[in-house]
């Protein structure tokens, strides 16, 4: 029996510490590289580029979610978490990171649908892909995300004993709703339509490779040249930096999604305290796993986004220091 409170004792151990340090690692990682990120796609040469607006819109409401979300549990473990014992702080800050993640992913998504568009041979899709349109996709994708998560300010509540966190949704069915909306509007269908419009891309740009370009440009000045090479240059990497993005995104964020429906599956069934307490761990492991997807866009920007992006970069690195 003492064996088995000791081992019981060690997974909570192992918990509070991975929430203390690994929720700290997270938190500067993505704060310092959404900042960077913000920095360099605010750039006049990048924020024109209706594709780059909406990383920059996404990377505004990355930074919003890892602070709403990392800030509390970077400090827990010194300070006393209000949002663990203040019901409403506790629906606010919920709210909050929901929607903003929410907001994060839809906006990648929006830039998959925006990077076909704009490699279609149809000009009247191609004129689609405009800045207007990706201004007017990201209100509406606030709104539709602030609108989706209202259920929080009735479902969730503080100081709950019964829960893999203090603040969590109070009963079985708050808990299967939220968890249910946040898979497939958060992360399982933008995640299908990255993967559809990336592959629609794809073969969008195998077709431009074989098909025959009757315009001459043999004629067109230096500058018309450069600045179509320029252009072509900016949208080959931001589909670059588009498809890694995809990738990692699924890797970071379906872990959490099928751990929480495996948990809420097993809701009635008799646990050991010992089953609870690495039932905890594993929970807030893929809980701060997933935030790494809100933290990785600057560094998948700066190691495949050629040197369009780490040019910018390094001009407002020589900018900053002169």
């Amino acid at each position: 029996m003492a064996s088995n409170t000791d081992v019981v004792n060690s997974w909570n151990a192992a918990t509070t510490l991975l929430n203390r340090y690994f929720s700290i690692s997270i938190f500067f990682f993505g704060i310092v590289g959404n900042i960077l990120n913000i920095l360099v796609l605010f750039q006049h040469n990048l924020r024109s580029n209706s594709c780059a607006f909406l990383f920059l819109m996404s990377s505004v409401a990355n930074l919003v979610a890892i602070f709403s979300g990392l800030f509390t549990r970077t400090t827990s473990g010194w300070a006393v978490d209000l949002t663990n014992t203040v019901t409403w702080l506790c629906q606010i800050r919920t709210f909050v990171v929901f929607a903003s993640r929410t907001v994060a992913y839809c906006l990648v998504a929006l830039a998959t649908v925006d990077r076909y568009l704009s490699s279609c041979a149809n000009v009247r899709r191609r004129q689609m892909s405009s800045l207007k349109n990706a201004r007017q996709g990201t209100i509406l994708i606030l709104i539709f995300s602030c609108l989706l998560y209202v259920q929080m300010f009735y479902c969730y509540e503080a100081n709950l004993l019964d829960a893999p966190l203090r603040c969590y949704g109070k009963t079985i069915a708050c808990r299967l709703i939220t968890d249910l909306t946040y898979a497939f509007f958060a992360n399982i269908i933008p995640l299908i339509v990255m993967l559809c419009f990336g592959l629609l891309t794809i073969l969008n740009i195998t077709r431009t490779k074989h098909r025959v370009n009757h315009i001459d440009l043999s004629h067109s000045s230096d500058v018309i040249r450069h600045s179509q090479r320029h252009s072509k240059k900016i949208d080959h990497y931001l589909l670059i930096m588009l498809s890694v993005q995809v990738v990692l995104f699924a890797l970071f964020t379906l872990p959490q999604n099928i751990q929480k429906f495996i948990a809420l599956a097993e809701t009635n069934q008799t646990k050991s305290k010992l089953d609870t307490a690495i039932e905890n761990f594993i929970f807030n492991f893929f809980l701060l796993f997933a935030y790494l997807a809100n933290g990785m866009t600057f560094y998948i920007n700066t190691l495949f986004g050629g040197s369009v992006f780490r040019n910018e970069l390094m001009k407002l690195v020589r900018g900053k220091c002169r």
